[in-house]
């Protein structure tokens, strides 16, 4: 409709020129004004509305990909296998990045801003403090999904890089060249004021258009030198026009936001000084550099340039704008970062509702965990488990078959503890815990490049969690499978030596194992060695697994019934 609008208000306002033309009244001339200023307003009023539809189309992708999730099909979110770490405590055991990750299924950010920081978020433990504040802000945006989806719409028009920031910071931190320089403050005003008079003096018929024509080509030389000294500035910024858009709109829709939590309000307070707001200021920018883009329409830039020297009035604005905000870009980009990633906890905990947040506790070795579940499992088919530290902290011991169960509730003991000490929700009915670091040693491969044998590989991250432990700093351990790499006495006797010491020096975790010789460790240290395990039932070739935690040692294996089923003659 707009646009027939704007072509029937051109047509007329052509008409109403031919029409006045003819007339010969200047009076006359008000007909085809009115309709160009109706043609001017229909255009503006178009480019809005073409802005809504993009933005509805956002949100419709938004919400559709958030049906996917709640289907439990996330993996065409990102992986932020980028943020992997080549060596860390549990990032790899834990799935905290790549294909059907923590971080795929939490992550809603869309800046890489944000990306980096919730990743920063998973790889360590907040402090108390941090994690209660946390809590409280994801617990209120939780409630106003409409309010976090436009969010993620506006952050999807167009991505903030790192690249940009960097670009603007380094901008911002070059010496001004035309701002504190007198001459151009001066040049900005004689130079139109010069042209005009040009332009003025031949309508008065004082100087012939002979003479007209040549200053004004002598002008716009002049116009043509002050640009070439202008465009290496306008270089420097001119390609992050689209980014701020999306950096304003995020911004103004957080200025928006009318939430009471505290820290909220502090982030907010750091887009809104002095009574002036953060995405005014970037808008101001993106305007700016829009202005200065008129050079790629010659028709427009040309006339404007040799009248009012457009390029100058613009990079001194740009300058003046450089130089009352360089101290804040960066405040800017950092806070949208932790916003997006507490909407990103806060979409989880919208996802799964029947999720508690963790009580911190403020003793060590603390792990209370009701009907937890891993939450990488679809919900219909996890299996929930409820695990206890409290009474006693130390090593749980877990035993069991093969396929029982064992290695998944390590990672969803883990995994949990991960997600509560960032201040998210856990998969859990309630869930306490202690501000502790993970220490895991899990999955263990080989590395040609560094011709490490998967044995050496968990030595050493063995001895990473033995210095942790020695260092008495507060870790959680999950050890999956000790020594695996190596011949059964030796293993055995190496798995029993590295149990005593981790007893003796009060450390608390969980281990898996498959030797029920281990378990006997457990009259040698009551309190501080505890069993648990895992089973399955037999029924003729068949096996059938519960995968729920039980007291005590396993009485059944089923290693060989396995191996009988894929042809080994036993």
């Amino acid at each position: 409709m707009l646009a027939w609008l704007r072509l029937l208000a051109f047509i007329l306002a052509a008409i109403g020129l031919w029409w006045s033309i003819s007339q010969g009244g200047s009076i006359y001339y008000l007909v085809p004004t009115a309709f160009l200023a109706i043609f001017l307003f229909l255009v503006r009023k178009h480019a809005s509305v073409d802005d809504e539809i993009k933005n509805l189309e956002r949100l419709i992708q938004v919400n559709e990909s958030e049906i996917m999730v709640l289907q439990h099909s996330f993996t065409h979110l990102p992986d932020g296998e980028e943020f992997k770490p080549a060596s860390h405590e549990y990032a790899n055991d834990l799935d905290i990045f790549g294909r059907a990750s923590i971080f795929q299924y939490i992550n809603r950010c869309n800046s890489e801003q944000g990306k980096k920081l919730l990743a920063a978020w998973l790889l360590r433990p907040a402090s108390n403090d941090t994690i209660i504040e946390r809590q409280n802000a994801v617990k209120e945006l939780a409630s106003d999904f409409e309010w976090r989806h436009q969010l993620q719409a506006y952050g999807t028009a167009k991505m903030i890089t790192f690249k940009t920031q960097e670009q603007i910071e380094r901008w911002l931190r070059e010496p001004l060249k035309f701002l504190n320089k007198t001459h151009w403050s001066v040049l900005r005003f004689i130079l139109p004021a010069i042209s005009f008079t040009i332009l003025g003096l031949s309508l008065a018929e004082i100087i012939s258009i002979q003479a007209l024509l040549l200053l004004i080509l002598l002008m716009f030389l002049v116009s043509l030198a002050v640009s070439r000294l202008v465009i290496p500035e306008h270089n420097k910024v001119n390609k992050v026009a689209p980014e701020l858009q999306t950096l304003s709109t995020s911004v103004r829709w957080i200025e928006k936001g009318n939430y009471q939590s505290k820290l909220y309000s502090n982030l907010k307070s750091n887009f809104i000084k002095d009574g002036v707001e953060t995405s005014a200021t970037i808008n101001k920018l993106k305007n700016i550099l829009e202005r200065m883009d008129i050079r790629l329409n010659p028709v427009v830039f040309l006339p404007l340039n040799t009248f009012v020297f457009w390029d100058l009035q613009q990079v001194i604005s740009l300058e003046r704008w450089k130089n009352d905000n360089k101290r804040n870009i960066g405040e800017w980009f950092n806070t949208l970062a932790e916003i997006e990633s507490i909407s990103s906890l806060a979409s989880l905990s919208f996802n799964n509702p029947d999720w508690a947040f963790a009580s911190m506790s403020e003793e060590h070795g603390i792990v209370v965990g009701e009907n937890a579940g891993h939450p990488l499992i679809a919900k219909n088919k996890r299996v929930l488990n409820s695990f206890s530290t409290e009474a006693s902290p130390g090593i749980s011991l877990i035993t069991g078959s093969n396929m029982a169960g064992k290695s998944t509730f390590l990672r969803t003991i883990g995994v949990n503890m991960v997600i509560a000490l960032t201040g998210g929700p856990v998969c859990a009915t309630g869930f306490q815990v202690s501000n502790m670091k993970v220490y895991s040693s899990m999955r263990v491969n080989d590395n040609l490049e560094e011709n490490t044998s998967t044995f050496y590989a968990e030595l050493k991250k063995l001895k990473e969690i033995i210095d942790a432990v020695n260092r008495e700093e507060k870790a959680y351990l999950l050890l999956d499978e000790i020594l695996r790499g190596t011949n059964s006495a030796d293993r055995q006797t190496g798995s029993r030596a590295l149990i005593r010491q981790l007893v003796n020096h009060d450390a608390v975790g969980l281990v898996a194992t498959h030797d029920l010789e281990l378990t006997k460790l457990a009259t040698e240290f009551p309190n501080k060695l505890h069993n648990y395990h895992f089973d399955v039932q037999v029924a003729g070739e068949e096996l059938y697994f519960d995968y729920k935690l039980k007291n005590g040692i396993c009485q059944s294996m089923n290693a060989s019934l396995l191996m009988k089923k894929i042809g080994i003659e036993i």
